[in-house]
C-alpha cells in the first residue's frame, strides 16, 4: 500500500482470521481478514486487498484496499485505494480516491465538523 509505515502497525487481524465483536485500537489496525462488530480509534485503520469488514468505523484515518459495508466517520482523512469497495456513507473533512474504487453510498466532505466523529447523521 502507497504511503504507509508498516512498522507502525501495533494490531492486526490477518489472513483467513476472524474478529467478531467491539475492537477499540490505538495506534494502527491493519485488518487482512474478516472483521464485524464495533470499531473505534482515534488513529489509522488499514483495510488491506484481502480485509473484509462489515461494521460503520469511527476513525481518525482510514485507508480501504479491501471490502467494506458499514459507514466510515473519520475525523482526519479517508483514502480508497484502487482495489476498494465500499458500500456505505463517508462522513470526513478529506477524501482521496484512486481510479477503480467501487463506491456505493454518499459522501459528505466537512472541514468545519471533523472533530465531531460519529456526531453525523446522515
Amino acid at each position: 500500500m502507497k504511503n504507509v509505515d508498516v512498522k507502525v502497525v501495533n494490531s492486526i487481524i490477518g489472513i483467513g482470521s476472524e474478529c467478531k465483536g467491539e475492537f477499540k485500537a490505538g495506534g494502527v489496525l491493519r485488518i487482512d481478514g474478516l472483521f464485524s462488530g464495533e470499531l473505534k480509534t482515534d488513529g489509522k485503520v488499514i483495510i488491506g486487498k484481502t480485509g473484509v469488514v462489515k461494521t460503520d468505523i469511527h476513525v481518525g484515518t482510514i485507508i480501504i484496499g479491501g471490502t467494506m459495508h458499514g459507514n466510515v466517520y473519520a475525523s482526519k482523512q479517508v483514502q480508497l485505494l484502487s482495489t476498494a469497495h465500499l458500500k456505505g456513507d463517508i462522513v470526513t473533512p478529506s477524501l482521496v480516491v484512486e481510479e477503480g474504487v467501487v463506491l456505493e453510498g454518499n459522501c459528505i466532505i466537512n472541514r468545519k465538523e471533523h472533530a465531531k466523529i460519529g456526531h453525523h447523521h446522515i
